[in-house]
C-alpha cells in the first residue's frame, strides 16, 4: 500500500472506528455499490461512509463504497453513467459535477442524464497552511505575500473543477493574487500534501482537514461559513475577514444511472433522507464538518440546474481555460 493509500485508511478509521479494509457482509437483498469519483478521505468519501451503515440499514442490502478516482472526478461519474439502471449502482459526488460540464471540453459523460436521488450535506470549504509556513499564518498574510512575490506559492486541491479550487480561483480573482493550483485526486492527497510540505496552502473541504485543524497540525486560516464552525472557534469566516463574496460550499450530489426506474429512486432517496433526519446522524455530520440537511430528487434536479449556470459563469469571469 503506497504511503498516500495508508494515511487515507488511517484517517478514515479514525473517523469512523473501523479496521482499513473491513467488508460488510453479504445481505439476501443483494448488493448497493455506492462509487466515490475521489481518492478516499475527501469529503464524498467520508460523507459515504458515514451512511454506509445506516442506509444498508434502511435499504436491507448490503452497501459499500469504491473509490474511483481521476480526471477531476470524471472517470468514477462516467462509469456510473454507463452502469446497469438497477438501483445498484449509484454515484455520491461533488461539485465538480455541475463544475465539470463547463470545465472539460469532453466528460465522457452527459451529466442532464444521470438520475438525481437527493442532494445531501454540504461542506464549507477551509484554506490551511502549515502552523510551521514561514510568514503565511493568516489570510491577510497570504494576500500580502502573494503581491510581493507574484507565482512564488501555490497550493493544493483536490483536483480541477472542484469546488476548493474554484473557491481558490474566486480568492485569487477577488484579491488580485497569483497563487498556482496543483491538484490532486481528491482531498485525501490534498491534505497530505499540506502535511507533508509539498505544498504551501491547502484549500479542501473541511471533513478531510478539521481533525488536522482540531489537533494543530495544519492551521486553518479562513472558512466559507456565514458564521464560525462550532469546533473550530479559532478560525475566521471569509465573510468577517471582509470578502463575503467569497464563499462556496461543496455540495454533494446523490446520483443513479440514466433510466433507473422512478421506484427504484424513490425508495433509495426516501432511506437516505431517513438517515440524515436522525439525531445521532446530525450530530456526527457536524462533528466531521458538514452542514446536516437533505433533500430529495427535485430540489437536486433543479440545484444541478442552477449550479452548472452559476460555475459557467464563474470560470468564464475567472477565466479558467477549458481542460481537453
Amino acid at each position: 500500500m503506497r504511503r498516500g493509500k495508508l494515511v487515507a485508511a488511517v484517517v478514515l478509521a479514525a473517523i469512523f472506528g473501523a479496521t482499513p479494509g473491513a467488508t460488510l457482509a453479504q445481505s439476501p437483498g443483494g448488493v448497493v455499490r455506492i462509487v466515490i469519483p475521489f481518492a478516499p478521505a475527501g469529503s464524498a468519501d467520508v460523507l459515504a461512509r458515514l451512511l454506509q451503515a445506516p442506509l444498508q440499514e434502511e435499504l436491507q442490502q448490503t452497501v459499500i463504497v469504491e473509490n474511483h478516482a481521476g480526471a477531476g472526478s470524471n472517470i468514477g461519474t462516467s462509469e456510473v453513467s454507463r452502469a446497469k439502471p438497477d438501483g445498484r449502482t449509484l454515484l455520491i459526488t461533488t461539485s465538480a459535477f455541475v463544475v465539470n460540464p463547463s470545465l472539460y471540453e469532453n466528460a465522457n459523460y452527459d451529466y442532464s442524464k444521470l438520475e438525481p436521488v437527493g442532494l445531501l450535506p454540504a461542506a464549507p470549504t477551509v484554506f490551511a497552511v502549515s502552523p510551521k509556513q514561514d510568514g503565511i499564518q493568516s489570510v491577510a498574510d497570504l494576500i500580502a505575500r502573494a503581491k510581493a512575490e507574484p507565482q512564488k506559492f501555490n497550493y493544493s486541491s483536490p483536483g480541477n473543477g472542484t469546488t476548493p479550487q474554484l473557491m481558490m480561483e474566486l480568492f485569487k480573482f477577488t484579491t488580485g493574487t497569483a497563487v498556482t493550483n496543483i491538484p490532486y485526486n481528491g482531498g485525501g492527497p490534498a491534505t497530505q500534501a499540506l502535511m507533508t510540505g509539498t505544498v504551501d496552502i491547502l484549500s479542501t473541504a473541511l471533513p478531510g482537514a478539521q481533525g488536522q485543524i482540531r489537533g494543530g497540525t495544519m492551521k486553518g486560516i479562513a472558512l466559507s461559513t456565514d458564521e464560525r464552525w462550532p469546533t473550530l472557534p479559532d478560525v475566521p469566516t471569509f465573510k468577517e475577514l471582509g470578502y463575503p463574496d467569497v464563499s462556496l460550499s461543496n455540495l454533494h450530489f446523490f446520483l443513479a444511472p440514466p433510466g433507473t426506474p422512478p421506484a427504484e429512486i424513490e425508495r433509495i432517496s426516501k432511506a437516505a433522507l431517513k438517515v440524515v433526519a436522525r439525531e445521532d446522524i446530525k450530530k456526527r455530520l457536524i462533528d466531521l464538518g458538514f452542514v446536516p440537511t437533505a433533500e430529495g430528487p427535485e430540489a437536486a434536479k433543479a440545484r444541478i440546474a442552477k449550479e452548472v449556470a452559476f460555475y459557467k459563469d464563474l470560470i468564464a469571469r475567472a477565466k479558467i481555460p477549458q481542460i481537453q
